[in-house]
């Protein structure tokens, strides 16, 4: 189904970019990132527009995160339990720990750095009745990370798409000691600010 769909964007372009994205965040085994990899290389070669791949993506993305989360909300934790079998069932309780642990600030990470989570946050999210503002936010500003890397390393890479792979990943490990140091620095300045 890869090669297929790999060989297919040239034709499809944004079309099956957010089809794709849309089914992988409602936790369908598709390779996303890999197609908007290639994306960002057809584009890069002046077969596809950038920017169309890029809002594609986004909005193929974000449909999925809030048909995701809507379901769950509307569906509650039982079903939840009725979804959760083999692997599933570890990656929602994962996510269940991830998102109780760490709220809207999970669901941003579990679009780009945790990846696998990131469809099971969304119904966490939205079973737990985590509010839709904080969620649909923290959702669109981790989208905007995946997509503007993976795209953007397939644009830059042209058509070495192991290079991009390579790329997108040391990307992906940078923006997370981003954030790990940034979020050491809030617990700092937090301790701090309770001592004076």
């Amino acid at each position: 189904m890869t090669d297929w769909m790999l060989s297919a964007v040239p034709t499809y372009g944004p079309w099956l970019v957010a089809i794709v994205t849309f089914m992988s965040c409602l936790a369908m085994p598709v390779p996303a990132s890999m197609l908007m990899l290639a994306a960002g290389g057809f584009a890069a070669s002046g077969d596809l527009s950038v920017w169309q791949v890029a809002l594609a993506a986004l909005l193929g993305a974000l449909c999925g995160d809030q048909i995701g989360y809507w379901i769950a909300r509307k569906g509650g934790a039982h079903l939840l339990d009725r979804f959760a079998t083999g692997k599933r069932a570890q990656l929602l309780a994962r996510a269940r720990a991830f998102v109780a642990a760490k709220g809207a600030i999970a669901v941003f990470l579990s679009r780009w750095l945790v990846s696998p989570l990131g469809p099971y946050a969304n119904a966490i999210a939205g079973a737990t009745r985590m509010r839709w503002l904080p969620f649909a936010t923290a959702a669109f500003a981790g989208e905007l990370v995946w997509v503007g890397v993976y795209v953007g390393a397939g644009y830059a890479f042209g058509d070495n798409l192991e290079a991009a792979t390579e790329f997108a990943g040391s990307i992906l490990g940078f923006l997370a000691a981003g954030a790990v140091a940034a979020g050491l620095g809030w617990w700092l300045w937090t301790l701090a600010k309770r001592e004076r």
